[in-house]
């Protein structure tokens, strides 16, 4: 499917587009467009793949439609990661998260559909299942105009994929809570009773593979991922430390988070069928032609909504995951 296409990824020098990029590398691509604003992530990561020719940084915003333009002429596959994703900034800056999330969401969609683009595939969140807070709101109208994009006159197709916390990326709960092991003796989180999804970074970019070779244009793929309390991950973390002094501080629930996430809700479960032993698809409640065909033989799921407070890992679960990933 990748063999000589050109590939471009917006965001691409985060955590997900360093696998991302490392993966597609396999499938021996003609090239692939890194493009993001940041460019010391750039310089490193070009650095790090030992300056590979096949490799293009761009440095540019997903805001500037020009400058996005550019980047996407001749390009076959988009992988549109950019965004901006942490809870409190978006929180703050409202506006900000808008134009990123939302408009350059859609100068992503109209640029990809001037320049033929084959498919795009939409990296969302599962805060953007019934959101709460600005961030799951900007990503849930980003998957509503991806999915809508299938509806236009256009050969290109969108899909979306939604995704829980990857373990290890930057700025993860994970590498929080060793700097405060190492440094304060003391975790701070904020309620003993939240549960998160979590998932490899390997597994994440399977999901995005999955959702690339795949779809047919509209779906929202969604993979069965463990689940746990945030004081075990805290506790096991602590265990592996060896330290005995380490306390912990609830802190209180900060603005738009939530105590447990959701990768599906009770309002798109009626529309959510179960795709295979590892993922559900969702499909959009608007019509896109073929769609509902496609899927029609396919069994509607027995969930009321996909939550993280059920399915939860004990220690011993969380201990072998994050052995698994090299975190303890």
């Amino acid at each position: 499917m990748f063999y000589n296409q050109t590939i471009l990824v917006t965001g691409g020098t985060g955590s997900w587009g360093y696998e991302l990029v490392r993966q597609l590398l396999t499938y021996q691509p003609k090239e692939i467009r890194i493009f993001s604003r940041n460019e010391s992530n750039q310089f490193i990561m070009k650095q790090e793949f030992d300056n590979n020719p096949k490799l293009h940084f761009i440095i540019g915003d997903i805001k500037e439609s020009d400058a996005l333009q550019e980047a996407c002429t001749g390009v076959d596959y988009v992988f549109h990661l950019a965004a901006l994703k942490h809870v409190p900034v978006c929180e703050d800056q409202p506006l900000e998260a808008l134009k990123s999330n939302v408009t350059g969401t859609q100068n992503v969609i109209n640029t990809a559909i001037h320049c033929g683009v084959k498919r795009v595939v939409y990296i969302s969140t599962d805060k953007a299942s019934s959101p709460s807070n600005f961030y799951g709101l900007t990503k849930n109208m980003g998957e509503r105009l991806i999915i809508h994009a299938n509806t236009l006159n256009t050969k290109t197709k969108f899909v979306c994929i939604r995704g829980g916390n990857v373990l290890g990326t930057n700025g993860s709960v994970i590498h929080v809570f060793k700097k405060q092991i190492r440094e304060k003796g003391k975790i701070g989180i904020t309620d003993l009773n939240m549960t998160r999804f979590f998932l490899t970074l390997e597994d994440a970019i399977k999901m995005v593979f999955k959702a690339a070779f795949e779809s047919i244009g509209g779906e929202i793929f969604v993979m069965k991922m463990p689940t746990c309390k945030i004081i075990d991950l805290a506790e096991v973390l602590i265990e592996a430390s060896g330290r005995t002094d380490v306390t912990v501080e609830e802190l209180g629930i900060r603005p738009g988070e939530k105590i447990h996430e959701l990768l599906f809700s009770e309002y798109e479960s009626p529309t959510t069928i179960s795709y295979d032993d590892e993922y559900y698809v969702i499909l959009p409640s608007i019509h896109i032609p073929g769609l509902k065909e496609h899927y029609a033989d396919y069994k509607l799921v027995n969930l009321v909504s996909y939550n993280s407070s059920q399915g939860l890992m004990n220690k011993q679960q969380i201990k072998e995951m994050l052995e698994k990933g090299g975190f303890i």
